[in-house]
C-alpha cells in the first residue's frame, strides 16, 4: 500500500512553506486566495484531501459521509423553519441512498474551527446552507476541491455549484398581486442584505414596482425572525403612516408584522395588505391566514443532494445549476 502524502509534501508541491500549508488547512484568514488555491490544488493532486479507496473500486456508498453546513449560529436552527425543512429533506434523501449526514453550523467567528475537518478529508461532500457575503468559510470551501452543492445561489464572486429558487420572480409575483389589488402606498421588509436569496426577493419586488411607476419604496431589514418583522413593521409605520401594503421576505417576519399592525389598530387586509414568503406552516395559522410566495424547499433540497452525490461518485461536478419556480399562494391577508 502506498504511503499517504504528508503535509510537507503538499507544501512542497504547492511551492509554499509547511506553516503556510497548515494555515490553509485551519482556515486562517492570513492566507491569500491564490495561495489557498495552490495548496488545495496540490492536496487534490497528491490525494491528501480524499483519503479513501480510488473511485470505481466499489459502487457501495456506505463508507461515505456528507456534511450539511449551516452558515448560522446554532440557535437559528430552532427559530427559523427554513433550516429545519432543508435539513429534514436532506437527511431523508441521503438516507434513501444509504449515506449518513453530519450537521454543522459555521458563523464567521467559528469558521477557523469548522474548516479543517471539512477540507482535510473527514467528509466526502458538503451541502452548504445559507452562504452569504464576507463569510471566511466560503472562500476556503470554494478553493478546497471537496465536492460542494449550495442550497441557494452563493454570493457573487464565489464559483460554487448550487440549486436555487427563482426568488426574483417570487418578488415579482408579490408586487404584481399588490398592484392588481389597487395598492400603491407599498413598503417592504427585507431579509439580511448579504444573503443572495433575500436580496433577490427584494430586488424582484422593487424592480416590478418601479416599472409600474411606484418608486422610493421604504424598506426595513430584518433577520427572518418574528421579532425582527415586528420591529421592522413599527419602523415602517413611523416612516409611512398611510401605507396600505407590505411585502415581507419571510413568513416569520410577516407574522411579526401582523402583530405590530394589530397593535397599531390596522386591519388586515382592509387597511394594509400583507404578503409573506416561504409558505411555511405558520402561514396557515396566522390570523388572518397569510398570502405568501411558496418555495419548493423539499424538492430543491432533494435535487441538490442528488447532484452532490453524483459529484462525490464521479469526481465531476454536474454542470447545471437548477432554478426551481416559486408560486404565489393567495389566502386572507392580501
Amino acid at each position: 500500500m502506498d504511503d499517504l502524502p504528508t503535509l510537507a509534501q503538499v507544501a512542497a508541491a504547492a511551492g509554499v512553506s509547511p506553516a503556510t500549508a497548515s494555515r490553509v488547512l485551519t482556515g486562517s484568514v492570513r492566507v491569500s486566495t491564490s495561495t489557498r488555491r495552490q495548496v488545495h490544488d496540490a492536496m487534490s493532486r497528491l490525494g491528501y484531501v480524499r483519503r479513501r479507496a480510488p473511485r470505481g473500486v466499489s459502487s457501495r456508498r456506505c463508507d461515505q459521509l456528507i456534511a450539511a453546513v449551516v452558515c448560522e449560529p446554532p440557535q437559528r436552527l430552532f427559530t427559523e423553519p427554513f433550516y429545519a425543512r432543508v435539513l429534514a429533506a436532506a437527511d431523508d434523501t441521503l438516507t434513501g441512498h444509504g449515506v449518513p449526514m453530519m450537521m454543522m453550523t459555521a458563523t464567521a467567528s467559528t469558521s477557523t474551527i469548522t474548516a479543517p475537518p471539512l477540507v482535510a478529508g473527514a467528509v466526502d461532500g458538503i451541502l452548504l446552507i445559507g452562504a452569504r457575503d464576507r463569510h471566511p468559510l466560503m472562500v476556503t470551501l470554494a478553493a478546497s476541491g471537496v465536492p460542494i452543492r449550495s442550497i441557494g445561489r452563493p454570493p457573487d464572486g464565489l464559483d460554487l455549484p448550487y440549486v436555487d429558487m427563482d426568488n426574483r420572480d417570487g418578488g415579482r409575483q408579490a408586487a404584481e398581486h399588490l398592484l392588481l389589488s389597487g395598492r400603491r402606498a407599498i413598503a417592504a421588509i427585507g431579509g439580511p442584505p448579504g444573503l443572495p436569496g433575500a436580496a433577490d426577493r427584494l430586488g424582484g419586488f422593487l424592480q416590478t414596482l418601479e416599472r409600474a411607476g411606484v418608486a422610493n419604496v421604504p424598506v426595513a431589514y430584518g433577520d427572518f425572525t418574528h421579532a425582527s418583522g415586528a420591529h421592522a413593521m413599527q419602523w415602517l409605520l413611523s416612516r409611512m403612516p398611510q401605507l396600505d401594503a407590505v411585502f415581507a421576505a419571510s413568513d416569520s417576519m410577516a407574522a411579526g408584522a401582523i402583530q405590530a399592525l394589530r397593535r397599531a389598530g390596522r386591519r388586515i387586509p382592509d387597511d394594509v395588505a400583507l404578503i409573506g414568503y416561504d409558505d411555511a406552516p405558520i402561514a396557515r395559522h396566522t390570523s388572518p391566514t397569510l398570502t405568501t410566495v411558496r418555495q419548493p424547499v423539499e424538492d430543491l433540497t432533494a435535487i441538490a443532494v442528488r447532484l452532490l452525490l453524483m459529484a462525490t461518485a464521479t469526481g465531476e461536478t454536474p454542470p447545471s445549476n437548477p432554478i426551481l419556480p416559486t408560486e404565489l399562494v393567495i389566502r386572507e391577508s392580501a
